[in-house]
């Protein structure tokens, strides 16, 4: 319970009040004993009455007038005369001296903490005006001992009086609030976990009822959120029927096109003029064809495994990617090079690395070849403090508009005939399963830059 949003609201609730009845607990204190003083100067005064009515009492009757005010003597100032009234023996000689004339409310809770903190008995003498004009000024002399306990059991009456309203304002709080708050609170929290269990399941989404303002915003926002999550599931669903029925066509089609790639090899051999001008075009578009679903199977398969990392010299991976290109392209006229730190090594997976870069130069060499002239193609590297910046340039046309605005996506970014796309969008998902990413840093006429950047964070080597 404690750990609950209402039980913590019940227990600050008491800390809450408790606190407001302590700050007032000094002034209160304070006021009783201004009062419990002025009270025994009134009793002093009635008592000095009976004495100014009729000067000669009793002994006896003196000791009864002065126990009933509860004080020593009195003495009361008339017509610019001060005239001890009433009086009796002191136990010793007056302590200190109160005038509730000139008391401050800071002096009233100094000396009120004063005498509950002080358990030792007193004699003070209290200065004050008599009421009803009564005279210029009274005054009495009393023990302490009596004031300290009435003021302790004052305090003790506050204190108990502060914890039952507290605990009686603490638990309609806590009724209000489980009521208002949190119970819709956890009817919410239920929507969201029998939504959890069949997401697919449209009638599990949260129909907002809630009264209040914020929870009924949080509500509404839930619908939205699990609306749209529902949707977004049918469409992976109908995309992945689409995308096993797409590579089922493409492996079927994949196999007519290299049978019609070999007829199309024979036909290369004819004689005919005719058939040799045709010959060419037709094993180019046939290999298009065929490497298109090649591509488009190998991007429908299961998600890349996650990268197994390792020390990786840089320098040899990109020695092999120029090597493989150059094996690839023949002898041309684009030229490759490294500008790598000598010793460099980073943490990554070998493999996918290879084909990270393996794909941007690729994508390089042939768009400078589709150009016509000359080209070259750099690999340069730099080791920052929380990061390594693998750069690939080329000296190539840069890439249009069109090929800007979907670049990372499949089957959107080619910018080559018969391209299918997934080049960048392959090297990118592999680099975001490093922790990094792949950036287009800049393209146009002189060149195309693409720069990787893989985190440190992993484990400096």
């Amino acid at each position: 319970m404690l750990n609950s949003l209402s039980g913590r609201f019940l227990i600050l609730t008491i800390a809450f009040v408790m606190l407001a009845e302590v700050l007032i607990f000094v002034p209160s204190v304070a006021r009783f004993r201004q009062d419990y003083l002025r009270e025994r100067l009134e009793r002093a005064q009635i008592a000095s009455l009976v004495l100014l009515a009729d000067d000669m009492i009793s002994p006896k009757l003196e000791r009864e007038l002065l126990e009933n005010a509860g004080v020593y003597n009195v003495v009361l100032r008339r017509d610019e005369a001060s005239e001890l009234i009433l009086s009796s023996p002191i136990p010793h000689m007056v302590d200190m001296t109160i005038d509730l004339r000139t008391e401050t409310p800071f002096s009233l809770m100094r000396d009120a903490l004063r005498r509950l903190l002080i358990a030792e008995n007193e004699i003070v003498r209290v200065i004050g005006r008599p009421v009803r004009m009564g005279g210029e000024q009274i005054e009495v002399t009393i023990e302490t001992a009596p004031l300290r306990r009435a003021m302790l059991d004052y305090g003790l009456n506050i204190l108990l009086l502060s914890a039952v309203i507290s605990a009686i304002t603490a638990l309609l709080l806590f009724l209000a609030v489980r009521r208002l708050m949190v119970r819709p609170i956890g009817s919410v929290v239920g929507h969201m976990q029998a939504y959890a269990r069949a997401p697919e399941d449209a009638r599990r989404i949260i129909t907002p009822r809630a009264r209040v303002r914020e929870l009924r915003e949080a509500e509404e926002a839930l619908h939205d959120l699990q609306t749209e999550l529902t949707g977004a599931l049918k469409q992976k669903e109908r995309l992945a029927q689409l995308g096993g029925a797409v590579a089922r066509i493409s492996h079927d089609l994949r196999n007519i096109l290299t049978t019609a790639q070999l007829f199309a090899d024979r036909m290369e051999a004819s004689r005919d003029p005719g058939v040799q001008r045709a010959a060419p075009k037709l094993v180019s578009s046939i290999s298009r064809a065929v490497n298109l679903c090649e591509s488009t199977l190998a991007f429908g398969k299961a998600e890349e495994p996650a990268p197994s990392l390792s020390r990786v010299a840089l320098a040899e991976v990109a020695e092999e990617v120029f090597d493989s290109e150059r094996l690839s392209a023949g002898s041309g006229e684009i030229s490759y090079g490294a500008d790598i730190p000598a010793g460099m090594v980073l943490r990554a997976d070998p493999e996918q690395l290879y084909r990270i870069l393996s794909n941007l130069v690729r994508n390089a060499r042939q768009a400078i070849s589709a150009s016509g002239r000359e080209g070259e193609i750099l690999i340069s590297a730099e080791e920052g403090e929380d990061e390594w910046v693998i750069r690939v340039v080329d000296t190539g046309p840069g890439l249009p508009k069109r090929a800007r605005e979907a670049l990372f996506e499949p089957f959107a970014g080619t910018t080559r005939a018969g391209g299918s796309g997934l080049g960048l969008a392959i090297a990118a998902e592999l680099v975001r399963g490093h922790g990094g990413r792949l950036e287009l840093e800049r393209t146009g006429e002189s060149g195309t830059v693409f720069a990787i950047r893989l985190p440190r964070g992993l484990g400096i080597v």
